[in-house]
């Protein structure tokens, strides 16, 4: 067996460390060079798809935190992320920048939040929505206040995550709608001093106060109760008739005048049963439902005005 003599393992050693030197050299050079031009990024990942770059990790959970988790807004009760993003290391041009904004578009397209809002109910009946619970039991011992009453009225807590379910009011607003609607459980309602006892007809409501429409001019001045062609209209108040004639897109329009300013208007009837001058009583028939002047079905268009402004009807009936 040949030996490879001390010489020789020397000068091997010596080739090799040159060689591992000239390599080490190299790979420095390779790696300067991609640093010089490359720097590392983490790839954002939603659901396998690439939305954007941040240099550090830890920049998702706290936008996940601060933006997504603990996001404030009206009747917000929690936000989830359907999807957690991934994070990739990868080297990336120096020249890209972060894209935290991308980012935070992507997650909250991934979002599922979940709403709160508390029913004030009579019963089985919604009377009101409010924001808080704090604001129903103020709402509450507001009216009990007022009426010098115990009235029998609860809050119930709603989660949903449908936003258009959601049409709360303030405390003020819903206390007015409220009273509103006690007292017309007692059969009276209160227009300017003028008591309204008697609902003109049964039926659907087919278009409310204020709406739009490219079969109107203008929002909605009153309010429409569809119900079949030849429905008796009763008089919501008593009265006296000051107008019972044709009109316009209004059709057969019969006029009350209530007092104080008060008058109900009665539209697209197809018969009338009063006269200008006549005075009639709560609850009397004074017209049938028809389509005069400009409708698209049988119905009956109801306007209350105080002092020649229309207001909107349902805060005073078919506001149940």
């Amino acid at each position: 067996m040949n030996f490879i003599s001390s010489r020789k393992l020397k000068f091997y050693t010596k080739e090799a460390l040159k060689i591992f030197n000239i390599t080490l050299i190299a790979f420095g050079l390779i790696i300067a060079i991609i640093l010089i031009k490359y720097k590392p990024m983490y790839e954002v990942k939603i659901s396998g798809k690439g939305v954007g770059y941040i240099d550090c990790k830890e920049d998702i959970n706290k936008m996940i935190e601060e933006d997504i988790v603990n996001y404030k807004g009206k009747n917000i009760d929690k936000v989830e992320l359907t999807q957690k993003p991934e994070c990739e290391l990868k080297l990336v041009e120096k020249t890209r920048e972060d894209s935290k904004n991308e980012i935070l578009v992507a997650m909250q397209k991934e979002v599922e939040i979940t709403y709160k809002y508390y029913e004030i109910k009579k019963g089985n009946n919604v009377l009101e929505k409010v924001d808080s619970f704090e604001n129903a039991e103020r709402l509450i011992n507001e009216l009990k206040e007022a009426n010098n009453e115990d009235i029998s009225l609860t809050i119930q807590e709603q989660i949903t995550k449908n936003v258009n379910e959601i049409e709360t009011n303030t405390v003020e607003v819903a206390k007015e709608n409220i009273a509103q609607k006690l007292e017309i459980e007692k059969g009276i309602a209160n227009v300017n001093g003028i008591k309204i006892s008697t609902a003109p007809i049964t039926g659907k409501i087919s278009s409310r106060y204020g709406a739009i429409s490219n079969i109107r001019s203008s929002a909605h001045t009153g309010l429409d109760i569809s119900a079949p062609r030849g429905t008796p209209i009763k008089a919501v108040a008593d009265g006296t008739v000051v107008f019972a004639s044709q009109k316009g897109s209004y059709g057969n329009l019969v006029k009350l005048d209530h007092g104080n300013g008060v008058e109900s208007w009665y539209a697209h009837t197809s018969k009338m049963y009063v006269k200008k001058g006549q005075e009639v009583k709560a609850g009397d028939t004074i017209a049938t439902v028809g389509s005069t002047g400009n409708s698209t079905g049988p119905h009956l268009h109801l306007e209350i005005r105080i002092n020649g402004i229309h207001v909107n009807p349902q805060k005073y009936i078919y506001n149940k």
